[in-house]
């Protein structure tokens, strides 16, 4: 497998798809659907995914899918890709960035292939295994921070499942005393490319889906990041809670949330 080759070419789809979501939101007229509470979807998000599945299936006719609005249910024996087509569909729909494309590719159990396509900027980050992370061409890394005080850091806003959020807004609460900053931008996604570029020092959320942190969660860990859920462990892809930092906070932000919000 040439990793190199086919990331280059997942970025192309990625930007030709995203130059589709761009026009799409200049149509006066945008169909919305409720998936769930504070959950919307629009033919957009299916038309998007559907010719994102269509152009990996011509790159990897053997790979399978974990994709947001099911477009594909097929399931590869060694390679899967997981694919949100808009992540920030709120966003999107207000016309707010950012909103981006999501898509990594897991050989087996291993992700080896990350790109996320912030359509509002036009950046796009990627990266496969083996080499660092680039943004438009550019290496970058995650940021040199060493403590949470000194630290911008990004979160989500659970939009369904609040059985956690007392803890949730008591590390509000402690992030807004002791650090730079807390910002919620819309978009998983988004917030762990900027992990993954040193805007943000760290990230952390819950209740996520594979395809809001695959490709993030690769980026993070290939630019020089750590990766965790909530009990310092390996099960953030699925266990839908994820914790993103740098290498040098990663431990005193990993207590904090460990300590707050579980």
């Amino acid at each position: 497998m040439n990793y190199q080759e086919l990331c280059q070419q997942v970025c192309d789809i990625a930007r030709q798809t995203g130059h589709y979501i761009k026009a799409q939101r200049k149509e006066a007229w945008i169909n919305i659907e409720v998936k769930g509470s504070n959950d919307f979807v629009t033919q957009v998000d299916k038309a998007s995914e559907q010719r994102i599945v269509s152009a990996l299936q011509g790159l990897l006719p053997e790979s399978g899918f974990i994709a947001e609005e099911g477009t594909s249910d097929a399931r590869g024996d060694v390679y899967n890709w997981i694919i949100d087509p808009i992540d920030g569909t709120t966003n999107f729909i207000h016309g707010l960035s950012p909103y981006a494309i999501s898509i990594a590719l897991m050989e087996r159990n291993e992700l080896v292939l990350g790109v996320i396509y912030e359509i509002g900027l036009d950046e796009c980050f990627y990266s496969y295994c083996g080499a660092p992370v680039y943004l438009n061409g550019k290496e970058v890394r995650v940021s040199a921070t060493s403590m949470v005080k000194d630290s911008l850091i990004a979160t989500g806003f659970p939009y369904s499942n609040y059985s956690r959020l007392d803890g949730f807004m008591d590390s509000v609460r402690y992030f807004m005393e002791h650090s730079r900053g807390l910002r919620r931008l819309g978009s998983a996604a988004t917030d762990l490319a900027y992990v993954a570029c040193g805007r943000f020092d760290s990230f952390y959320e819950y209740n996520l889906k594979p395809w809001d942190v695959a490709a993030g969660a690769f980026l993070v860990q290939q630019a020089g990041g750590k990766v965790c859920d909530f009990n310092g462990g390996d099960d953030y892809i699925f266990g839908e809670e994820i914790i993103a930092t740098n290498a040098e906070s990663f431990n005193e932000f990993k207590e904090v949330i460990n300590r707050i919000v579980r």
